[in-house]
Formats: structure tokens, C-alpha cells, sequence
């Protein structure tokens, strides 16, 4: 039987390429420290999975949880802007030292496939969509600058040590069991628990900016294709395969609106270019928004321990956001 360690599979993605890994008759060991993860989200496996709560920004005897493992899937990370850009350090140990100490376990134990979970937020604000993997990257802040510095690593692990290993950029992943944190972040999670709420969507700027929303189904099974290729080096886009508006998203939620300032430093449009990973790994998406909403919406409930964001709320959790990638003269 195939074993596979993922870092980070008590989080939202994470559990998710749990159920996936399991559904593959894999065996399946966690590694979690819990500051996003919630052990909820692997209660419906309890006794099926290994679970090591270790943080691996630290050495420790969670590296032995990778001996005799075949795949490592690399999912564990600090997430979110604002937090980023008032801990940075925070940011580095968990995102670079970690990922530095997840590959040398990796390595020493001689692992047969290694995915990496890259960051989409790594191209900024590109100058065409769709985007593809060779666009320029331009980290807007210190989150994406430590996903790419994770990726640039992993890349160079692949190519110095041999190690097998890909890494996938993902696009604004949604689906059941994203964050509920009390940090403001991700569209959907604010906008889930205002419904609940019955309180207005906040949305930015005038809501025709649009994203390319991308199922968390979808990327596990990207997850799982990419462990079962044989590619090595390379880097691919995981999105959706359309791009859609912040106001066709509040259409499908049905809901009052209010509209909150736009921020600098977000781009306009995310939307993947996916001919690669199409091509060499033959993968496809394959739920859409409308479906993908529809099952959200069925498990609404897990929001309901989510913050209920307000624009005043919103203001002052952003001011760092302002205050720093505001600056016009950057």
C-alpha cells in the first residue's frame, strides 16, 4: 500500500486531499500543528488516519513520521495578507524554515513523489489572463513572497537532489471546511458568514473584479494526478478554467449588498491559464461555480463559528493593508 504524509491535512485543502488519498486506498499520515487546522476536519476519518500534531517550522520527532513514506504532499503554511504583513517573521519560519525542514525529511527518507501547494497570489498584478506559468512574479506582500521563496526551494531540491517533486499554484480555493479564523481573508468564508448572519455582503470596489474561483475538490484531485505522474521540476496552475465576478458570487448567495473601498495591491481579474497541467497531466476541472456555490451553501452551517465581518470591522482589520501596500511611492 502506498503511504502518503500530508503537512497541513487537519486545514480546509488538506482534509479535503485527505479524503481524496483515502477514496486511492492510500494510507494516510498528518502532520499538523493546528494554528489553521481544526481536528474537526478529520473527524469523519478518526481511526483511518495517523495524526502527528508537530509544528515542522521546528525540528522534531515528526520527521519520523516520513520514514517509508512514498508521497509527501506539502500543504501546511500561514495564510491570509493582513497577518503577513504585521508578522513577517511569523510568516518566514513557518512558510521558508518550514518547508526547508519538510524537504530535507523528505529527502533523507528518500520519498518517491513530493507536491508542493504553491500560491497563485505569487504573480501579483499580471499583465495578461489568463495567466500562465511563465508570467512574471511579483509578490505584493509578505505571504505570497514566502509561498514563492517555499517554491523556489522545493525547485531547487529537484534539481540539486533529485528530489521528485512538483509544485501547484492554486487559485482562490473555496468549497466546505475553508477557514472560519478570526483573521479577515478569503471571499467566501466573509460572505458565508454574513449570510448567516443576515447581514449585507461586503463587497470591494464595485464587484466586477473577478477571480477564478476553484473548487476544493478539484485540487485534491490535482494533488492526487500530480503524485501519480512522473513529471519532476515542473510548475503548474490549478484554477478553475473561467474567471468569474464578485457579483455574479453574490447573485448565486442571494443577499444585500454594501460596497467597502478597494485595496491596492489586489489584482483585478485572477484567472489560470491551465493548458499545462492539462497537457502533461491530463487533469480537469470539473465543478463550476454554480454547482460548487450549491454545495457550499448545503454545508453552511460550519460557518456559523465564523466571524461576522462589518465595514467598520473590515477598516481597522485592514489598516496595515493600507497603510503599507498603499504607499505610492513603492
Amino acid at each position: 500500500m502506498t503511504t502518503a504524509v500530508v503537512t497541513g491535512g487537519a486545514g480546509f485543502i488538506g482534509s479535503h486531499l485527505v479524503d481524496a488519498l483515502l477514496a486511492h486506498d492510500i494510507s494516510v499520515r498528518v502532520v499538523d500543528n493546528f494554528s489553521t487546522g481544526r481536528p474537526e476536519n478529520l473527524s469523519h476519518v478518526a481511526g483511518r488516519v495517523d495524526l502527528v500534531e508537530a509544528d515542522f517550522a521546528n525540528q522534531g520527532a515528526w520527521q519520523k513520521s516520513f520514514i517509508d513514506a512514498d508521497w509527501v504532499f506539502h500543504l501546511g503554511a500561514l495564510a491570509d495578507i493582513v497577518p503577513s504583513i504585521q508578522r513577517p517573521a511569523d510568516y518566514f519560519q513557518a512558510n521558508v524554515v518550514g518547508t526547508f525542514n519538510v524537504l530535507e525529511a523528505s529527502k533523507n527518507a528518500q520519498v518517491k513523489r513530493f507536491v508542493y501547494a504553491a500560491s497563485s497570489s505569487c504573480y501579483g498584478i499580471p499583465d495578461s489572463y489568463p495567466t500562465s506559468e511563465l508570467a512574471e512574479i511579483r509578490p505584493q506582500y509578505p505571504y505570497a513572497l514566502t509561498k514563492r521563496l517555499g517554491e523556489e526551494l522545493v525547485m531547487h531540491w529537484a534539481n540539486v537532489y533529485q528530489l521528485p517533486a512538483i509544485a501547484l499554484r492554486l487559485f482562490n480555493v473555496y468549497g466546505p471546511r475553508s477557514r472560519t479564523s478570526g483573521t479577515y481573508g478569503a471571499v467566501f468564508g466573509v460572505f458565508l458568514a454574513q449570510k448567516l448572519a443576515a447581514k449585507p455582503f461586503t463587497v470591494v470596489g464595485d464587484g466586477t473584479q473577478t477571480r477564478d474561483f476553484t473548487f476544493v475538490t478539484d485540487v485534491a484531485n490535482a494533488f492526487v494526478t500530480a503524485a501519480k505522474s512522473s513529471q519532476r521540476g515542473e510548475i503548474y496552475n490549478v484554477g478553475s478554467g473561467q474567471t468569474v465576478a464578485v457579483n455574479r458570487l453574490v447573485e448565486l448567495l442571494v443577499g444585500d449588498v454594501i460596497h467597502i473601498p478597494k485595496r491596492p495591491g489586489e489584482p483585478d481579474c485572477t484567472f489560470a491559464d491551465i493548458t499545462k497541467i492539462r497537457r502533461e497531466l491530463k487533469w480537469e476541472p470539473k465543478v463550476d461555480i454554480e454547482n460548487g456555490v450549491a454545495e457550499v451553501l448545503a454545508n453552511i452551517d460550519y460557518w456559523r463559528s465564523a466571524p461576522v465581518w462589518t465595514p467598520e470591522s473590515i477598516a481597522t482589520a485592514t489598516q496595515d493593508w493600507f497603510k503599507y501596500l498603499g504607499n505610492d511611492d513603492k
